[in-house]
């Protein structure tokens, strides 16, 4: 079998407090990032608790991802977008991301998968919440899969960075 390369990715889907912006790192089991992983999923930190990503309660998605949330938590409204709608978008995101080809399928049980996930204290609509972040993991996979972006499109942005929070006046 070929060797695993690891992949980064970034993706932000949505407009206004609904949102996603998501950073993905894939890669071996055996390799650094699992030690990465191990390490993140045994220290909480206050408002931020790594957690795996379920399809559904006792169903993990694959390759195994670890959800970890940004944004502090809160108030209680905050955590159940974050550890509902926004866990179960990430979690179909990679379904998709496998089912798609973007992610190996023979290769899932190999793997292993950071998700840092943001999702807005305002944030609002949990369909919108949900929808941003399953098309957001989806295009971080993707873009970590085509090792985007090319090394052109950096540097002819380079003269005009902007994103949405902030563009410069002048």
């Amino acid at each position: 079998m070929a060797e695993f390369v690891t992949q980064v990715g970034e993706a932000f889907v949505g407009s206004g407090v609904d949102a996603a912006h998501i950073n993905t790192v894939l890669g071996v089991k055996g390799g650094p990032l699992e030690g990465a992983w191990a390490t993140a999923l045994a220290t909480p930190s206050q408002g931020h608790v790594p957690f795996l990503a379920v399809l559904q309660p006792g169903l993990p998605v694959k390759p195994f991802t670890l959800f970890i949330n940004k944004a502090s938590i809160a108030g209680d409204r905050h955590a159940e977008l974050t550890w509902g709608a926004a866990q179960a978008g990430v979690a179909q995101g990679v379904a998709e991301a496998v089912s798609q080809g973007r992610v190996p399928r023979e290769r899932v049980d190999d793997l292993l998968l950071i998700a840092a996930v943001w999702v807005n204290p305002a944030a609002e609509n949990e369909d919108r919440v949900f929808a941003n972040n399953a098309q957001a993991t989806l295009d971080a996979l993707a873009a970590g899969a085509a090792r985007s972006p090319e090394i052109e499109r950096v540097l002819d942005a380079r003269s005009s960075p902007f994103n949405p929070f902030f563009r410069p006046r002048g």
